[in-house]
Parts: structure tokens; C-alpha cells; sequence
């Protein structure tokens, strides 16, 4: 990945927002093959010219939009679960937190999505930061005897499937919060396990 330096006035950091902006919004709604670098300046409002002193290509821009839902996402389920020190409710407040942000983050999700197609490096790093960061909170967390013990890495990397997709089909796809009886549902599959109540 190149990168090129920040701006270093406050108006070279506007103008590269734009650009980050634009881009996001067109890789959403159009996909990343059908977005031209045109496209992207023609929405921020600036000259084509404009773009190469911010990011060497549209593959640049892409990757960044990516590190930036990383860190936006971390973020926002930072704040959510805020003062909460037991790590099951960190759990339950920090699905809903995720499939609330992906909802009002579509395009960025779906250029999440699309980054496995264009750089798999990018797509990989993303997920295994945020598996990074969770596995050690969960390990922490059984230290603790919040949770059951194990193979914290497999707990987190599991849980973020179980959040992928609930976030895709609601969030993505029916563009609206899950019901309380999913949330509900998913909560004690989670905590309580598959198996019914006395099973061996």
C-alpha cells in the first residue's frame, strides 16, 4: 500500500474528507469495479488532478475507507458498552452497538465487503485486528470467570461471525434493526448454549 503524507493544513484535511467521502459513497451504492475515479472527484467537487495529491490510486482509496470502518467501528462499540464491566452484557450491548453502527454505515459496509475482491490483504487485516483486540478482552474476561474458559482467539472469531450476519441481514439487507425476539433468540444461543435444557 503507498501512502502519500496528511495534509498539513486543515484545508488539505477537508478536501481529503471529501475525497474519502465520495469515494465511500460511490463504492456503496455502485461497487468498487463500477467507480471511476471520475466519479469519485464529480461527487466531492473537486478537479481529477486534485485526487492524486491525496491518494496514488483508486485501489488507495478503498484501503483506507477500510482502516477507517476499523477504527470508526471500534470506536463506536467502545462508547456503547462504556461503564459496563460484566463481559456477557459487554456482549449483549456490543451486538446490538455493531448491527446499530453497520445500519447507519451501509456504503462502509459493503466496502468492507467488496476489499476481499481488490486487496485480501486489506479484507484480512481488518478482521484479524478486530479479532486481535476481542480475542484479549475475552481472555481477560475468562480470567475473570465471566466467561467459560477456552480457546479465546476461536470465542472471538466466532462471535464476529454470528455479528457479520446478523448485521448483514438486517442492517444490510432489510436496511432496519433486528427484532427483539432475534436479539433475544441470539443472546441465549450465545450464553446458554444449543442444546436443550437436561440434554446429555
Amino acid at each position: 500500500m503507498t501512502l502519500l503524507p496528511r495534509p498539513t493544513t486543515a484545508r488539505g484535511e477537508a478536501t481529503r474528507k471529501r475525497l474519502l467521502d465520495a469515494a465511500e459513497a460511490e463504492f456503496g451504492e455502485n461497487g468498487f469495479a463500477r467507480t471511476s475515479i471520475a466519479s469519485i472527484v464529480n461527487r466531492a467537487g473537486v478537479a481529477q488532478g486534485t485526487f492524486y495529491l491525496y491518494f496514488p490510486s483508486k485501489d488507495d482509496v478503498l484501503r483506507q475507507l477500510v482502516r477507517d470502518m476499523g477504527r470508526r467501528l471500534r470506536h463506536a462499540l467502545s462508547e456503547a458498552t462504556q461503564g459496563i464491566t460484566h463481559r456477557v452484557e459487554v456482549e449483549k450491548v456490543g451486538l446490538e452497538a455493531f448491527i446499530n453502527f453497520a445500519l447507519k454505515n451501509q456504503n462502509l459496509y459493503r466496502v468492507v465487503m467488496e476489499s476481499q475482491f481488490v486487496d485480501e490483504s486489506i479484507y484480512r487485516e481488518y478482521y484479524q485486528t478486530l479479532a486481535d483486540a476481542y480475542a484479549s478482552r475475552l481472555n481477560e474476561a475468562q480470567h475473570k470467570d465471566e466467561i467459560r474458559a477456552g480457546h479465546a482467539e476461536a470465542q472471538a472469531w466466532a462471535l464476529m461471525g454470528v455479528a457479520h450476519f446478523l448485521g448483514l441481514r438486517y442492517a444490510i439487507w432489510e436496511k432496519s434493526p433486528p427484532p427483539a425476539a432475534v436479539l433475544s433468540t441470539t443472546h441465549d444461543l450465545l450464553f446458554k448454549g444449543l442444546a436443550a435444557q437436561g440434554a446429555a
